[in-house]
């Protein structure tokens, strides 16, 4: 069975988790109505992809 025969220091676990932080999501308003959306992906309140109504949307 494998075990560590030093204790890993502070310093080298947080360079082992230097890349597991999450990233910010990205937003960007609709060219429709206005509302932020993801990028590259439909808008939920209008129903609008790249300049085309997909969805309609009721109300």
């Amino acid at each position: 069975m494998a075990v560590p025969k030093r204790k890993t220091s502070p310093s080298r676990r947080g360079m082992r988790r230097a890349h597991d932080s999450l990233s910010v999501e990205a937003f960007q308003e609709c060219p429709n109505c206005g509302e932020l959306k993801r990028p590259h992906n439909l808008c939920g309140s209008c129903g609008h992809y790249n300049g085309r109504e997909i969805v309609s949307v009721e109300g």
